[in-house]
């Protein structure tokens, strides 16, 4: 169930986000539009309904492990692997714009736990910052509509070759696409939830254990494959902007919604690993971004060992 939810889980997301965004294409809708909506959010789905059907089934510690581990796997697995394959040439319009925010979202985590719980108010008002800042980050990007219409499209095709749908005209046969990869990524979703809290039951660790490792892993396919394949064909500015944008999105629209769809949280001293390695991950990642123009294979190296640490600390210090 793990592994069949974790194919559902991906093939669902790329599916998804190729249907939509060539069903966008051909309703006339920007390039920037797509890359900045349907690309970036099609790509968190996996995180959002996995976080979802956990709180829905009150198994909250994978809930929230997901969000933290995503986080943390995005900066340390993909943008360190990403930045293995070749020196990575960061955008200056994300160290101005999109860096700041991705700190502050970090940092609001604790904070919304610090009594050990994210409210539904609290969840309802992240989901309002997700929507205003999505809307921020289409009226900023405008200024710099080549580059960002460039980077939507290059976004847009490592999605597709990712899950490699079939996008021919006929917008019958988009909607079909796109329906098909939203009920092919809730299917995996709830296969998936099953299936790591039989895995945690089975081999004798904690959901926490499940959701910051295996969940987060499987649920960050989507920006995975299509960070790496951006990276690939020499777009890895593009694939830093894609691991940016996740990590925001994980923390206002995914943990937003989650609270809505039930409890979420733990203490925070039980806590303690997963948020400083979150927040201390993202400072390094951010103070390598922000000191040059570009990211050296070295420090995707540190980026790619911070994170086998990550790991192997939490296996070890779990009861």
């Amino acid at each position: 169930m793990l592994l069949g939810g974790g194919v559902l889980l991906y093939f669902g997301a790329e599916w998804l986000v190729g249907g939509a965004a060539a069903l966008a294409r051909s309703l006339g809708i920007s390039s920037l539009l797509i890359g900045l909506t349907v690309v970036a959010y099609g790509t968190s789905m996996p995180e959002l309904l996995v976080s979802v059907q956990s709180a829905i089934g009150g198994h909250r510690d994978i809930a929230l492990g997901n969000v933290l581990g995503s986080n943390v796997a995005n900066l340390g697995l993909i943008l360190g692997a990403t930045t293995v394959l070749g020196t990575t040439r960061v955008d200056g319009a994300l160290r101005r714009r999109e860096l700041p925010v991705l700190m502050l979202s970090a940092l609001l985590v604790p904070l919304l736990l610090r009594d050990g719980a994210v409210t539904g108010w609290e969840g309802a008002g992240l989901i309002a910052v997700a929507l205003a800042y999505t809307g921020w980050m289409i009226r900023s990007s405008a200024a710099d509509r080549a580059e960002a219409v460039r980077a939507a499209a290059v976004t847009a095709e490592a999605a597709d070759t990712a899950g490699a749908p079939s996008t021919r005209p006929g917008r019958v046969r988009l909607v079909a696409l796109t329906l098909g990869g939203l009920v092919v990524l809730m299917i995996g979703g709830q296969l998936f939830v099953e299936g790591a809290i039989g895995t945690a039951q089975a081999i004798g660790i904690s959901e926490r254990v499940v959701g910051l490792t295996i969940v987060a892993i499987g649920t960050s396919l989507p920006e995975l494959a299509t960070s790496l394949i951006a990276a690939w064909r020499g777009h890895s500015e593009i694939a830093i902007g894609n691991v940016v944008g996740s990590n925001i999105f994980n923390v206002l629209l995914c943990l937003g919604a989650a609270s809505l769809a039930g409890p979420v949280g733990a203490p925070l001293s039980a806590l303690t690993l997963d948020v400083s390695f979150m927040i201390g991950l993202t400072m390094l990642a951010i103070l390598m971004m922000r000191t040059a123009r570009t990211m050296t294979r070295v420090e995707g190296g540190i980026l790619l060992a911070a994170y086998a640490a990550f790991v192997a600390l939490v296996i070890t210090q779990s009861p």
